[in-house]
């Protein structure tokens, strides 16, 4: 099972050949694993070795423990490129997931001057708020809230928010999207936050503002979204210039 005239790692082997068995479907998400004597007998190796390669995996989200309990399956966690541009129902649909939102607020507000300044309108235009909770096959993914020029769509209302504002630009506006500039940065949940994605308090999240701009250049947007850490991962190609 284990090759030990290999370079590579006892703790290393065990890792991937654990992984190959969660990708086979062998252990399916909430799944317990062997403990980790039985890990070290079926492995023949020390149960510090064992241990090395469950901490690494809980670490990676692979895993996860329970005091008490045991070591289970985590739930695989959804990797979303920050390449290209696309609505959070496009990017479900296309891992085959069904996506799904529940609006938590839909209002219009004056603009304030932060707000007037990165979307290029005077302050105390009116604005859209939304904010919803985005879901994936019915598990809360992240909390979203959207600042949109309200004379950019009008018409607009809480119906539509349901599904994809980006199709709602497109098919019934006309628009363009063009491109948008993202920041991102990790931090926790506040109170409101862990009961609305169903995490504990402190639990971490990713948080993402994007900023958007139609093919002509006009801002549209600005999307604050909280998405949950434990479900969530983003990648990215880069080149060395």
């Amino acid at each position: 099972m284990l090759d030990k005239r290999s370079p590579m790692p006892m703790y290393y082997q065990i890792e991937e050949h654990m992984k190959q068995k969660i990708q086979q479907g062998e252990f399916i998400p909430g799944d317990m694993i062997p403990s980790e004597r039985e890990l070290s007998e079926t492995y023949e190796v020390s149960r510090m070795t064992v241990r090395q390669s469950i901490t690494n995996m809980v670490n990676d989200g692979i895993l996860y423990r329970e005091k008490g309990r045991g070591t289970f399956v985590a739930e695989q966690k959804i990797e979303q490129t920050l390449q290209g541009m696309t609505s959070f129902t496009e990017d479900m649909k296309a891992r085959g997931m069904v996506p799904s939102s529940r609006l938590l607020h839909f209002d219009v507000v004056p603009a304030q001057a932060e707000m007037a300044e990165k979307l290029g309108i005077n302050q105390e235009e009116e604005l859209f708020l939304i904010q919803r909770i985005r879901f994936a096959d019915q598990e809360p993914m992240a909390v979203e809230t959207t600042f949109i020029p309200a004379k950019l769509v009008p018409g607009l209302n809480q119906d539509i928010v349901q599904g994809s504002l980006y199709e709602y630009m497109e098919a019934t506006h006309g628009y363009q999207i063009g491109r948008a500039t993202q920041l991102i940065e990790a931090t926790i949940v506040d109170q409101q936050e862990a009961e609305l994605l169903q995490v504990p308090l402190s639990s971490p999240v990713l948080v993402i503002e994007r900023n958007s701009v139609l093919t002509d250049g006009t801002p549209f947007e600005v999307v604050k979204s909280a998405y949950r850490a434990d479900r969530y991962k983003f990648s990215s190609d880069i080149t060395r210039k």
